[in-house]
């Protein structure tokens, strides 16, 4: 048996998995200031060890924003929200923090810029967007995905099989970053371009689509983990927070260390 999105549940088994990704997303974030900017080799080895991690838990976090903007009823305002916040946190990052003497942690393209470009544009295309087969666009996502994997390397490729090298002009400054066009001189701590990631983001749309039109079994609706749940009703202001926090934390202890 399954439930009609229309009864407007809440979803609980989403919220458990946004909680564990940005719960992961967190700790990736903190290893790396303690390492980047504090100079911890304890934070350097674990950010080593976890950046492979990196890519699948992301994914799963946007794969999840994917499918919760295709049952929100205002997208728009969930977009300009979630970009005034972005906006805010470069600033601090680029602006505010280096004047404090806190440099190496500056944010401007990260992943609360991305979604909220995924979410706006998923907001002006959403009634065609939900005339698309779900199979199909999920198939087209799937297939579009790896062709641009290799877009900050300069190419759109399928591995050896079809490689097209992009022109050089575009890699010659950094005013293309967010589309993953950039040169050597270009760094965010938090990094997440456009391409290839929307995909994913829209693989989520569909998925989304899918299941509000077929309805989420009932497994998606029990609670399994209060925690986890939690954190993900409040991934917004932990994402908000969690940087500050960190900092204040590490600069303490690095000065009681030190």
């Amino acid at each position: 048996m399954v439930n009609s999105v229309n009864e407007r549940k809440r979803i609980y088994l989403l919220d458990e998995v946004r909680g564990i990704a940005i719960l992961c997303m967190v700790l990736y974030h903190g290893f790396f200031i303690a390492g980047e900017t504090f100079g911890y080799e304890w934070g350097t080895a674990a950010f080593d060890f976890y950046t492979p991690l990196e890519p699948f838990f992301a994914c799963v976090f946007i794969f999840v924003c994917g499918i919760s903007c295709s049952l929100s009823r205002n997208n728009l305002k969930r977009g300009l929200k979630l970009l005034a916040v972005a906006l805010g946190i470069t600033f601090v990052s680029c602006v505010v923090m280096p004047a404090l003497k806190f440099e190496g942690a500056e944010i401007y393209f990260g992943i609360l810029h991305f979604l909220s470009v995924c979410i706006l544009i998923y907001s002006f295309a959403e009634k065609g967007i939900k005339k698309i087969n779900p199979y199909a666009g999920i198939l087209v996502c799937a297939v579009l995905f790896p062709l641009f994997s290799g877009i900050e390397q300069g190419t759109l490729n399928y591995g050896n099989v079809f490689v097209l090298n992009l022109p050089e002009v575009l890699y010659r400054t950094n005013y293309l970053m967010p589309f993953g066009l950039y040169n050597g001189s270009f760094h965010s701590a938090d990094y997440f371009p456009v391409f290839p990631d929307i995909f994913v983001f829209f693989a989520g749309v569909f998925a989304g689509i899918h299941f509000s039109k077929k309805g989420f079994s009932r497994f998606t609706y029990e609670k399994r983990a209060p925690f986890f749940g939690f954190i993900g009703r409040h991934t917004l202001i932990i994402y908000i927070l969690h940087m500050p926090v960190i900092f204040g934390i590490l600069y303490i202890a690095d000065l009681i260390i030190r």
